[in-house]
């Protein structure tokens, strides 16, 4: 399942189901859940950094609207913000149980990329928010649960502090703090702003001719000054353990690469989280991966390389 074709559960599916009888209020809710579904996608994706935890909670989101007596749903003043804070609630549970898991993770954690082939792709209503962009995701996983829960939910969504206080299980006071710690995080290293995607092609097209050709200062030269590398193999796939820091040691590492493996020239030009980026099918040598480049002042700043398998199962090679 993808998160372009989640879809809310007939009745017979459902906590809601009544001896499996679709009713006219069924279908009219289904209906309503569904214009909503595209913005629940986003909040459980940016809050989670996870398509599975995205899908799921959206789903189970569903489920408890679904699951309402008649007299619940009717005290909901604003379904999208009663859904919203749904969602926001039980993406803390996921991102608690994705910290624990992150203990004994090998190598660097990257979020799961949303891999497009196009700007018409169904996915390209969340991939397109600037909040959702790889680089915005990877400084939000630098947050607690907590801090990521409120910061995204007020300052993203605008859910109120009584709301996210509720979702947290904590004062009013505490989850403005959480909030304002996170905004302070979020500040102190700001993503780039997104580049126009005719550029961004223009400038992984040099960039890879520059490594092709083998030329080391060629490709420095294309390299942002704080460039860096980051590979998410989990212990699973190779790729770089330790964040690869610096132009000279980029370039270095990324020729090195093209030596030993070859076939940067076989990637397949796609989107991810809504930016340049390339996708590779398995090889005998090397295992299926995406690659995601991010650009700051017109020079590479980033390489985000996902190679764990289990992060690429929405990805169709």
């Amino acid at each position: 399942m993808s998160l372009s074709r989640i879809r809310p559960a007939t009745s017979t599916e459902s906590s809601a189901g009544r001896l499996g009888v679709v009713t006219a209020a069924d279908e009219t809710l289904a209906d309503d859940f569904t214009g909503h579904r595209s913005h629940l996608v986003g909040v459980a994706y940016r809050l989670t950094g996870s398509v599975a935890d995205a899908e799921d909670a959206v789903q189970e989101a569903w489920l408890r609207l679904a699951g309402l007596p008649d007299r619940a749903r009717a005290e909901i003043a604003d379904l999208r913000a009663w859904l919203t804070t749904v969602v926001g609630r039980i993406c803390l549970d996921r991102l608690r149980s994705a910290a624990v898991r992150r203990e004994k993770y090998v190598g660097q954690w990257l979020p799961e990329p949303l891999v497009t082939s196009s700007e018409d792709d169904p996915l390209d209503a969340v991939v397109r928010d600037d909040g959702v962009r790889m680089a915005a995701l990877v400084l939000l996983d630098k947050l607690t649960p907590e801090q990521r829960v409120a910061f995204v939910l007020h300052d993203a969504f605008g859910v109120p502090f009584d709301s996210i206080a509720a979702t947290l299980g904590c004062t009013v006071a505490t989850a403005r703090q959480h909030a304002s710690r996170g905004r302070r995080a979020a500040a102190v290293s700001p993503p780039p702003p997104r580049v126009a995607l005719d550029e961004q092609r223009e400038v992984l097209e040099k960039f890879l001719a520059a490594l092709h050709s083998g030329d080391t200062e060629a490709v420095i030269s294309l390299l942002h000054p704080d460039a860096v590398v980051v590979g998410d193999g989990g212990g699973k796939s190779r790729t770089a353990v330790n964040v690869v820091t610096g132009r000279d040691k980029v370039a270095r590492f990324l020729l090195g690469l093209l030596r030993k493996y070859g076939g940067l020239d076989q990637g397949e030009p796609v989107l991810v989280n809504g930016d340049v980026g390339l996708k590779f099918r398995a090889r005998p040598d090397l295992a299926a991966r995406v690659s995601a480049v991010v650009l700051k002042d017109g020079k590479v700043a980033a390489f985000y390389d996902f190679a764990n398998p289990d992060k690429l199962r929405h990805v169709d090679f």
